[in-house]
């Protein structure tokens, strides 16, 4: 078991007890004046309840509880953390609705959220992801990479699941953003909110009971890095303002019931097949399903190009029934009337008119040898 003592040390920095055999529950008896920058038990056997007296490490930037047993509800007064900018939860027996609605303004600087694996329902936590002004504003322009850590005594790192991969990040760059909220139970609409979140990288909702359509808002999340909404109940159509995250580099939509012609250009011309499936109302590249509309079409011409070019439908038809009517009469008129002298004179001049031009071409011909 942890010792309890540990909790009550004033100059403190750094407690990282990760990836033991550790069980039994976290000290509860964090005191006023500790100092704690860094709190790392993951990887453990902790149960819960979470301790209260955590809200007492003011300067506390690193929380990592992932992978243990702790059963308890959301922890929504940690919310009142000042500089709080990684929270994991990920992987534990916590359960219940999230709402931040008690604390005005919670998680300020929350960069990293996640709270995958566990037992949350109810509505996406739209009362905490409007307050994440550390995934609003970030400084981007700061010369060289900027770490949490700012000494090189200890480095925090965090485990995340990035681009469908779980990946530790041995140092956690002050420009890296994402949320995590998959695995669980939630329900209802994606909030338009989560369009506020603009220098976001990461975003997995996959599986969960999400509803509704995809929101246009997340086309304003320019710097999104990876996508994954899969195994959901989504539908309709997939929105073609999507093609403007330029850093798109992964996307998971399958498993859902989405419908309609998968958007072309930019960074949707990269992804496969694996990015869809399950969708069985999905058409268009890069499924085998072809799109019955008229884009798939070639252009039919129209119109106005046939009368230009002179052999539109009504053209043909109006001379096939001219040429009909007229042999039909000349025929009548052949049968039962004779030769008629009118059709011979015109016969006769075409022949002398073409007879005279072959005499004037033979002449040419001899006075030029000559």
């Amino acid at each position: 078991m942890i010792p309890q003592c540990l909790a009550t040390l004033t100059s403190l920095l750094v407690l990282d007890l990760q990836m033991n055999n550790l069980y039994g529950s976290m000290p509860r008896n964090f005191s006023k004046e500790n100092q704690f920058k860094t709190i790392k038990l993951n990887g453990n056997r902790l149960e819960g309840p979470l301790p209260q007296s955590l809200a007492h490490c003011k300067n506390l930037e690193v929380l990592d509880l992932g992978d243990n047993i702790i059963e308890d509800v959301f922890p929504s007064w940690l919310g009142i953390l000042p500089e709080l900018q990684v929270l994991s939860l990920r992987s534990n027996k916590l359960y219940g609705t999230i709402t931040c609605s008690s604390i005005r303004y919670p998680f300020l600087k929350l960069r990293i959220f996640d709270v995958s694996n566990n037992n949350f329902n109810g509505p996406l936590p739209t009362s905490c992801i409007k307050n994440f002004q550390g995934m609003m504003n970030v400084n981007d322009n700061q010369l060289g990479l900027q770490y949490l850590d700012k000494s090189s005594i200890y480095n925090d790192s965090v485990v995340v699941i990035m681009k469908g991969f779980s990946m530790e990040l041995t140092r956690i760059l002050t420009t890296f953003t994402t949320i995590d909220l998959s695995n669980n139970m939630f329900e209802g609409e994606i909030p338009q909110v989560i369009g506020d979140l603009k220098f976001l990288k990461g975003l997995n909702l996959s599986n969960n009971g999400i509803t509704g359509t995809i929101p246009q808002s997340l086309s304003y999340l320019r710097n999104l890095e990876w996508l994954d909404l899969s195994r959901n109940q989504l539908r309709g159509e997939i929105p073609m303002a999507l093609t403007k995250l330029n850093f798109l580099s992964f996307l998971n939509l399958s498993q859902n019931h989405l419908e309609g012609m998968i958007p072309k250009g930019q960074q949707f011309d990269t992804f496969g097949n694996e990015s869809y499936e399950g969708n069985t109302m999905l058409c268009g590249l890069p499924l085998s399903k072809s799109c019955k509309n008229d884009e798939d079409r070639p252009p039919l011409s129209t119109s106005e190009d046939e009368e230009e070019s002179g052999f539109g439908w009504k053209a043909v038809a109006i001379g096939y029934a001219c040429g009909a009517i007229s042999g039909l009469l000349l025929g009548h008129n052949v049968f039962f009337f004779g030769k008629p002298e009118w059709l011979a004179r015109l016969v006769e001049q075409m022949f002398n008119l073409r007879l005279k031009r072959t005499n004037n071409r033979a002449g040419a011909n001899r006075r030029r040898m000559n």
